[in-house]
């Protein structure tokens, strides 16, 4: 399976709330590479509204999609609560939201929980994928590189200062403090987390957490959400706290660079992570995971995310309006993924996940 890494937007700002302002803003006459957002033809004069709630790794795109998309159809209003995975999940298996968001696929007690409460099996379609990186704040040092040794014991606690040898010998033109590692991890249920040490897992014989929305953690501090770690790094020289890349672009912070399972230190970005998903194919219920990508080009730590949604809805608009959006989204809004920084999925891929949608969701009759 390919991603695309085809950025088509010029937009001046990355924040979520740029989407949109971007799409007022922005001269279209003079700039040929863009093309002027247009309205879903489904949902034109459509009323209704939406709730949602899930995972933080994509936050900032679904509140960027969801408001350009109200604005191009103003009766379809969706909100989105970024309150981790493990949340999201638990309210979709409990119904007080209209669509769930996770970045671990449903385990099979989820999908039984699930079927045993409304009668058939749920659904969960990919809507984009990013990278998970090493945030960190180490005043001067701008290009830090991590053999797997290195990150492997920081985030089982075995490394704790930045002047370690192990930190030293990947960086030999780098003065490093001798200042104390602060770890920084999830303190919520996470897809993000599982991700990470689904990668840790893999990678790093000494990791004994396993590999789940919750481990635990034999150092650090918490921090709620991506955005809980990126403002916890922000805020403490000698941090360093994973996240979904999107944070680090957005808030102007740096990331290491990290050797993947080739032995060669890439630095993360759309185009290197993409490439973790080079050859592989995608099961009939999309949850693909790729916890150490074979690729020697690849950024190691990535992954896709999915919304959860349910087969049949009381209310039609309520169908109507995801399909629409779902239809949107992978269509005229991927140029907003590319420009974030996550990766938009492969036109395959998207193909089967709108029929999918088109098919599976429906109004109870």
């Amino acid at each position: 399976m390919t991603f695309k890494i085809t950025p088509r937007f010029c937009l001046t700002a990355v924040s979520a709330l740029s989407l949109i302002l971007v799409t007022q803003s922005i001269d279209l006459t003079n700039n040929p590479h863009v093309t002027t957002p247009v309205a879903n033809a489904q949902d034109a004069g459509l009323e209704a509204s939406l709730t949602g709630a899930g995972a933080s790794f994509p936050a900032p795109l679904y509140q960027g999609w969801f408001g350009v998309y109200n604005m191009l159809n103003p009766g379809v209003q969706i909100s989105y609560q970024s309150v981790g995975s493990g949340a999201g999940v638990e309210q979709y298996l409990q119904g007080t939201v209209d669509f769930g968001a996770t970045d671990k696929p449903l385990s099979s007690e989820e999908r039984a929980t699930f079927k045993s409460t409304y009668g058939k099996d749920p659904i969960q379609v990919p809507m984009t994928a990013g990278s998970v990186v090493f945030a960190y704040n180490l005043p001067g040092v701008d290009n830090l590189q991590l053999s797997r040794t290195a990150y492997c014991g920081i985030a089982n606690g075995e490394i704790s200062q930045w002047n370690d040898p192990a930190i030293a010998q990947a960086n030999p033109n780098t003065t490093l403090p001798d200042t104390e590692i602060s770890w920084i991890h999830r303190s919520d249920g996470s897809g993000t987390t599982f991700l990470f040490t689904n990668h840790l897992q893999a990678a790093c014989p000494n990791w004994k957490g396993g590999a789940d929305k919750t481990v635990e953690w034999s150092t650090g501090v918490g921090a709620k959400g991506n955005e809980g770690i990126a403002a916890q790094v922000a805020q403490t020289e000698g941090g360093i706290g994973y996240v979904e890349y999107t944070y680090v672009k957005e808030n102007g912070m740096t990331a290491a660079a990290i050797e993947n399972k080739s032995g060669k230190i890439i630095a993360p970005s759309p185009e290197a992570a993409s490439l973790a998903f080079e050859g592989t194919k995608i099961p009939e219920d999309f949850a693909l995971t790729v916890a150490d990508p074979a690729n020697s080009g690849a950024y190691p730590i990535a992954g896709m995310t999915w919304l959860l949604l349910y087969p049949e809805y009381k209310e039609p608009t309520t169908a109507q309006a995801l399909q629409g959006f779902v239809n949107w989204a992978l269509n005229d809004g991927d140029r907003y993924a590319a420009k974030l920084g996550y990766i938009p999925l492969s036109p395959e891929i998207e193909s089967r996940v709108l029929q999918t949608v088109q098919k599976a969701v429906v109004a109870n009759k």
